[in-house]
């Protein structure tokens, strides 16, 4: 199963705050199945507590997420930001992180977060893909630069 579906990949978003961005992409997962009702709040109220901003190299990059029991499928919706939107950096939350890619996490299996994490950051520490990344307008582009990269599930 891959982890990645171009329905759920939103080159050249408009938002205005981080909380615009994952209700944006973490509604059309809730709507398409893969996280339950509660999600987005999930999502958002763990934002604020534990943030998910990072800084790598000249990209600001964002990785919100929550508890499992909010997931029905293991699945990551993607939004490349027309205008960068303000994260809370996890290294140092009192420190503001520009986000300009957004990778809004659902992971089913409580244990395998960590490996979705560490996969991530493999592809976070490509640039030139990043970069890729946040150029491309077709949404079906975005997703097979990252399927092609093998980003794959953590058992459902």
């Amino acid at each position: 199963m891959k982890m990645v579906h171009e329905e759920l990949v939103f080159p050249g978003l408009t938002a205005s705050n981080y909380e615009e961005v994952i209700k944006l992409v973490g509604s059309k997962m809730c709507e398409k199945g893969f996280v339950k009702d509660s999600y987005v709040d999930a999502v958002l109220e763990r934002e604020k507590v534990f943030p998910t901003g990072l800084q790598i190299g000249d990209f600001g990059i964002a990785i919100p997420h929550t508890d499992s029991k909010h997931v029905e499928n293991s699945m990551v919706g993607i939004a490349t930001l027309k205008d960068a939107v303000i994260f809370q950096s996890m290294v140092d939350p009192s420190t503001e992180v520009a986000a300009k890619l957004v990778f809004l996490l659902a992971v089913k299996d409580p244990d395998g977060q960590m490996e979705m994490l560490k996969q991530l950051m493999s592809i976070f520490q490509n640039i030139t893909l990043l970069e890729a990344l946040w150029q491309e307008s077709s949404p079906q582009k975005m997703a097979e630069l990252l399927i092609d990269l093998k980003l794959t599930p953590i058992q459902n």
